[in-house]
């Protein structure tokens, strides 16, 4: 059994990772500081310090109290391309200082990092499809930008500590307990604009692909990598369109649904294609993704289209209960 320390530990990524850690019989500590990932996404029983990685004070105090980590993964961040276009410098605090403080707590313990970086924002339009890792990194926007930065870091205090960090270039990540009330994350979006009959918009037009990774396949190679020093792409290597992303979706909640959605071009600093190369994940990390976004996409959206509805329900129960409460002499 290793203890391991699993930052953003309460979000979409981080959640399932600590699920397959426990499940594999290892002790689990979470850093998160609740903006968007949530308690109730970590079994009762879990460590949980609410903390920003960013607050380097903070951090240094936790390093100083926690000490025999055998791991770290890292995947707390800013995650939102259209919001890093509008506040580069928030970027620039959580994904670099922040992944600085966390590599500060590795070098503590002398464990290795894995660290969740990004595979499209990373490598830009210009790149080769499928890219491989050895592509140039070319970012369109500070979200980008900022976890090149990261990765710099990440490699330098791995080779000055002699740590074997690892460098994870995920493709776009969708699953179960991903929001969708943000601005990452087009199935959620989707799902959640459809499911509550909000007006559905395909930006690009509908053109724009993406690699599409199931956020178990995504845990498993997080977890994988523990300890295997290099950089790693993780997608599926399969091109899928916007417009095709919007179908599926819609077969896991509507499939008998007509009314067209609304296209609108991309926003700042989007991506028009994005395909990645995941052979050497393949034979470094022994790794392969299971689920295909075919099969997997409709199905998530089912169970997102499920959740949604649910919190939908519980806040209406709870605001009529507090009307209920204020009405009565």
């Amino acid at each position: 059994m290793k203890r391991i320390l699993v930052t953003g530990g309460a979000g979409f990524i981080g959640s399932h990772t600590v699920d397959l850690l426990i499940s594999r019989g290892h002790s689990v500590i979470v850093i998160d500081d609740l903006s968007t990932g949530v308690r109730e996404n970590l079994p009762a029983d879990v460590e949980l310090h609410a903390l920003d990685i960013s607050n380097s004070e903070a951090m240094a105090n936790f390093a100083s109290r926690n000490g025999s980590l055998d791991a770290i993964v890292h995947c707390a961040a800013q995650a939102s391309v259209t919001k890093s276009t509008k506040e580069p410098s928030r970027d620039l605090l959580i994904n670099v200082l922040g992944t600085i403080n966390v590599l500060n707590i590795a070098t503590a313990n002398s464990c290795p990092l894995v660290f969740a970086s990004t595979g499209g924002a990373i490598y830009g339009n210009s790149a080769p499809r499928p890219t491989s890792e050895s592509s140039v990194v070319e970012p369109a926007a500070p979200y980008g930008a900022s976890k090149a930065a990261a990765e710099i870091y990440v490699r330098l205090w791995g080779s000055a500590n002699a740590l074997s960090h690892a460098i994870c270039r995920l493709g776009n990540v969708y699953g179960p307990r991903q929001r969708g009330d943000g601005e990452a994350g087009v199935v959620a979006i989707l799902a959640a604009q459809i499911t509550e009959g909000r007006p559905v918009v395909l930006y690009g037009r509908g053109t724009p692909t993406r690699d599409y990774i199931h956020v178990e396949d995504v845990a498993r190679a997080l977890v994988a990598a523990i300890g295997v020093p290099g950089t790693f792409n993780i997608a599926t290597g399969v091109e899928t369109s916007v417009q095709d992303v919007y179908e599926l979706v819609l077969l896991g909640i509507k499939p008998d649904f007509s009314g067209p959605p609304e296209y609108a071009p991309l926003r700042p600093g989007e991506l028009q294609a994005s395909c990645l190369d995941c052979s050497y994940a393949k034979f470094a990390l022994k790794w392969v993704p299971l689920i295909s976004a075919s099969e997997g996409i409709h199905a998530v959206a089912a169970k997102l289209s499920e959740s949604f509805t649910a919190a939908r329900l519980s806040q209406d129960i709870t605001r009529r209960s507090k009307q209920n409460r204020r009405q009565t002499p």
